[in-house]
């Protein structure tokens, strides 16, 4: 059995009765209805559908899956499809949670794909704020974009928390490990979901702003308008993170390729001083007599110059940052 609640006159009236039962309450004006669905399956939708007089494309709507968040706007009601999301700290993804809503004017109809769409999450904040019961639908349709924003906010608060760790690895002594550039991948990933998700919900909650027919007398506008500054503020912050992951990764890569320049000056200026002495004492595999053949003033010649010239080429190096 799904969750089913009536409210009248702005009290919670019933809770708990069966589905069946519903058509019967929906049929009185003075009362609001709400019932979940959670992994319905097409005849069931097909049958709520004709009682409330749903369109056909908002119950296709409904059935996918994938569907971008929106709100359409029918003759007797709109459609609502929005989208929970989680951080998983362990992993750096984010899982997200479709669900989808027929909104008339006594009733508000919520369908999930699973359980991770946390229906009590909704629940909880509607008996918070049990003293807007009494504007109806709205007080309803609120609660549960309440919750779906927030799930969005703390997404992405967890996920600034992880790109803060990950810009004090960009100018650590230590060289980026493989799990940081993973971690940075999966960020980049997750911040990409995300936006998919929370963009969209701009357009959804001002939609619901200019609708006063759903928001009645006015009074749940400021509640409304609180819900849009907060999706301002998750798309903003979305956005910054994305473009921070982003500099992480090209500082992480510029970073790498300064090391590895580094450390082709370091060997090459090595490689040079080691030439030195391979190039003074080379000339004594020579078949012909050079100077200092055979005297011991030809051996300490070549073993200052060695000395001299190597140390000479260290100290221009050192000069220059090489070694």
């Amino acid at each position: 059995m799904g969750h089913t609640r009536v409210y009248r006159n702005g009290t919670l009236e019933a809770e708990g009765f069966p589905v069946a039962d519903v058509s019967e309450k929906v049929r009185d004006p003075s009362a609001v209805v709400w019932f979940d669905m959670c992994a319905p399956t097409e005849e069931d939708l097909h049958a709520i559908s004709e009682e409330l007089g749903l369109h056909a494309l908002a119950v296709e709507d409904a059935l996918q899956h994938r569907q971008r968040p929106k709100l359409d706007v029918y003759d007797s009601h709109m459609f609502l499809s929005v989208y929970a999301a989680a951080f998983d700290s362990a992993s750096g993804r984010v899982r997200v949670a479709p669900a989808a809503a027929f909104i008339t004017k006594n009733a508000l109809v919520t369908v999930r794909q699973s359980d991770d769409f946390s229906i009590e999450e909704v629940m909880r904040r509607w008996d918070e704020g049990a003293d807007l019961a009494r504007h109806g639908v709205a007080f309803l349709v609120h609660g549960l974009l309440d919750y779906v924003v927030d799930s969005h906010f703390e997404a992405v608060e967890a996920m600034d928390e992880q790109v803060e760790d990950l810009e004090g690895t960009v100018f650590g002594d230590r060289p980026v490990s493989s799990e940081d550039q993973r971690r940075t991948f999966e960020l980049r990933k997750s911040l990409v979901t995300l936006r998919r998700i929370v963009m969209p919900m701009r357009e959804a909650v001002n939609t619901l702003l200019r609708r006063n027919g759903l928001i009645g007398d006015g009074e749940m506008t400021p509640y409304f308008q609180d819900v849009y500054d907060q999706v301002l503020r998750a798309t903003e912050w979305t956005e910054s993170l994305r473009d921070l992951v982003s500099n992480i990764r090209e500082t992480h890569l510029t970073m790498q390729g300064n090391r590895m320049n580094l450390i082709m000056k370091r060997v090459t200026s090595w490689a040079a001083i080691i030439a030195v002495p391979t190039l003074i004492t080379g000339f004594y595999g020579q078949n012909i007599p050079f100077p200092g053949f055979g005297h011991a003033l030809g051996f300490w010649t070549s073993t200052t110059l060695i000395v001299v010239a190597s140390a000479a080429l260290y100290r221009v190096f050192r000069a220059r940052d090489w070694l």
